[in-house]
């Protein structure tokens, strides 16, 4: 069922004249519900007698929040919110200083059965609509704003599931959330996280917006990374960085790589030996991330020493910028990979 979260400003435009309203209240309505979060939008006076009697007869969308857990950061929190079908997705707010991101979910669950990924291994279970996603954005937003009275300014689609894989849409949602009436997300900071998903890259490339594409790599060959990851048996290397090298050039951005370093497994001087080969000369930025712990996957982050001799290795053969990601919600189960639903 499509609701009033689910109308892009132009479709909005059209039911509204398809219902014999003026689209003109489009605009109106549209920084009612997304800039300024108004959650009961028939009582405000700025609305005129025939949008609101249009008002009335369109669902919302409504999330309840059924747990919400802070991390020591104080900063970190972690909504797992309940969908109209009893389903339930998890939501986070990072903040660091002067910027506050929403980390959004795509699906329930997720299909592409990652080993060290707690959504993984919830299997798959649906899509979001683009209207679940936007209204994950106004939870967020509005918690920042009764936080730290600020507005939220990023978006990073690295929750629950595959967003690619939703390729239809994550778009439609970001277009709302990026509109400049609504709540007016720069699409630059906007990051979209794949674990390889070619054909989504390749129409990400082909959006008119630019949004950040971040990659999973995590393997320097096509035998570790399908034992990682086993989405790549049907997009290999090859393709992927063919895609990544394309979605460059067309949108003349860097994409960004993240590489999950799991002790024992891809951490040793010969693997940053070979990630460097990989990436030299792509417009890339290669973010390392220490593996975050989850029950089902027995795996662990390497130490600081051998996570400092792995980044300096790479640094310097490789040519391209890489950085270690500042850790965020781990004590809560708020970090990459670590959402489940529960």
């Amino acid at each position: 069922m499509k609701t009033l979260h689910d109308y892009t400003f132009a479709s909005l435009q059209a039911r509204l004249a398809e219902d014999g309203v003026k689209p003109v209240h489009a605009a109106d309505l549209y920084r009612a519900l997304h800039r300024e979060l108004d959650q009961d939008l028939e009582a405000r006076e700025d609305l005129l007698p025939p949008l609101k009697r249009w008002l009335r007869g369109q669902a919302r969308e409504v999330l309840s929040v059924s747990r919400e857990t802070l991390s020591a950061d104080g900063w970190t929190r972690k909504y797992l919110l309940k969908l109209h079908d009893g389903q339930a997705v998890e939501s986070v707010l990072m903040g660091y200083a002067g910027r506050l991101t929403a980390c959004l979910s795509s699906q329930v669950g997720c299909a592409m059965g990652c080993v060290f990924c707690a959504t993984g291994y919830m299997g798959f279970r649906r899509h979001l609509r683009a209207g679940e996603m936007v209204a994950q954005a106004h939870h967020i937003a509005r918690v920042s704003k009764s936080l730290a009275g600020e507005r939220l300014r990023n978006i990073v689609m690295m929750g629950m599931g595959e967003p690619l894989h939703n390729f239809a849409e994550v778009a439609e949602a970001l277009e709302i959330l990026t509109e400049p009436r609504g709540i007016n997300i720069r699409p630059a900071r906007v990051s979209i996280s794949t674990v390889g998903h070619v054909p989504g890259i390749q129409k990400l490339a082909r959006l008119k917006k630019n949004y950040t594409l971040s990659v999973s790599l995590h393997g320097a060959s096509d035998e570790e990374r399908g034992a990682l990851i086993p989405v790549n048996r049907r997009w290999p290397l090859v393709d992927l960085l063919g895609a990544c090298r394309e979605y460059s050039r067309i949108k003349q951005r860097k994409v960004y790589i993240a590489w999950t370093l799991i002790d024992g497994v891809n951490d040793s001087d010969d693997h940053a030996l070979r990630l460097a080969r990989l990436v030299q000369g792509m417009e890339v930025h290669v973010n390392l991330i220490p593996l975050n712990p989850i029950d089902a996957y027995d795996g662990t982050a390497p130490g600081a020493e051998r996570t400092r001799q792995f980044h300096g290795i790479l640094r310097e053969k490789s040519g391209v910028p890489v950085t270690l990601r500042q850790k965020r919600g781990v004590d809560v189960g708020a970090g990459c990979g670590q959402l489940a639903g529960k």
